[in-house]
């Protein structure tokens, strides 16, 4: 009889680089990009997004712990191109490209079919799933939906369904104003906190979260996490995201960091010869320079649980 063939099992350490920090890449935009290239002037067809994927996985990637991608067009165009560099890990976005709504506010659902084997079978080493809680949001009225138990419902079965599977979960939230807020300063700072009490109490590997907007921030932060969490960029420009960083590895103890748009966002209106030097001479300059503020202060991933 034959032996059954079964799968490594996937880690943490396989998106993070040897000092177990996170220096990630990530282009898992999908509608967001084609706005991103309309902003520019242009009208994308669905190959121009998956050749601008594919040429930031090229020259970015053998700088990167990882790269986060779609799996419509990011992960088919850089496997098919063969522009993932061997040393760094596959992130798999899993949430639904359409999400739903309850007067003005996200609501969160999962399509069982994006599970942790499906990215498995796409040559992942991650699942990211992306919520939108607010934990402090009223409680519903009668007839109303929970939208906050629902976030968390939905976290539960991705983390249970990774766990069964033997992969990262990566679970990423992004706050929002409730309607009628103002949603800044101190209010952006305390929902970020609450949103991630909440997230905490559920066993997922890697947080994905925004910076709360102050060192005072960043270490209730850190006071409330027992598990790692990396800093996303937001599209914040380049040199404000560097500052970010330091602020979150120090008070915060971030585990490092995933970040897109302050990265290689101008990339897109280029073509060709322009296209790649402004790749190798601005986006991977910048990378390079995350990765050493990450090395320099970031926590590991294994330091960070309690």
């Amino acid at each position: 009889m034959t032996a059954a063939i079964t799968r490594p099992v996937k880690t943490l350490d396989d998106i993070a680089a040897d000092n177990r920090v996170f220096s990630i890449i990530a282009m898992d935009q999908r509608n967001t990009l084609r706005r991103m290239f309309t902003a520019a002037g242009l009208d994308a067809s669905d190959q121009d997004l998956r050749t601008a994927k594919a040429d930031v996985a090229r020259v970015l990637t053998p700088g990167a712990s990882g790269i986060l991608f779609d799996p419509t067009y990011g992960v088919p165009a850089v496997m098919e191109a063969g522009a993932l560099a061997p040393t760094c890990g596959l992130l798999v976005a899993a949430e639904p490209s359409v999400r739903g709504s309850f007067n003005g506010e996200p609501r969160t659902h999962r399509d069982p079919e994006l599970n942790a084997r499906w990215v498995l079978d796409q040559g992942g080493d991650a699942v990211k799933f992306f919520v939108q809680l607010r934990a402090d949001r009223p409680t519903p009225a009668p007839g109303e939906p929970d939208l906050v138990a629902e976030v968390l419902e939905v976290s539960r079965e991705v983390v249970a369904d990774c766990r069964a599977e033997g992969v990262p979960a990566v679970i990423e939230n992004l706050v929002y104003p409730l309607p009628g807020e103002d949603l800044h300063g101190k209010a952006r700072e305390d929902a970020i906190i609450e949103a991630a009490r909440a997230l905490n109490e559920l066993d997922i590997d890697l947080l994905k979260l925004e910076y709360p907007g102050s060192p005072e921030g960043c270490r209730r932060l850190a006071s409330v996490l027992t598990r790692p969490w990396a800093v996303l960029s937001a599209g914040v420009p380049f040199a404000e995201f560097t500052e970010v960083l330091k602020i979150a590895f120090d008070e915060g103890g971030a585990s490092g960091f995933i970040a897109g748009r302050s990265v290689w966002r101008e990339v897109l209106p280029l073509t060709g010869a322009d296209r790649q030097q402004f790749l190798e001479t601005v986006a991977r300059p910048r990378l390079d320079a995350l990765v050493d503020v990450a090395a320099d202060r970031a926590r590991p991933w294994s330091d960070a649980r309690r």
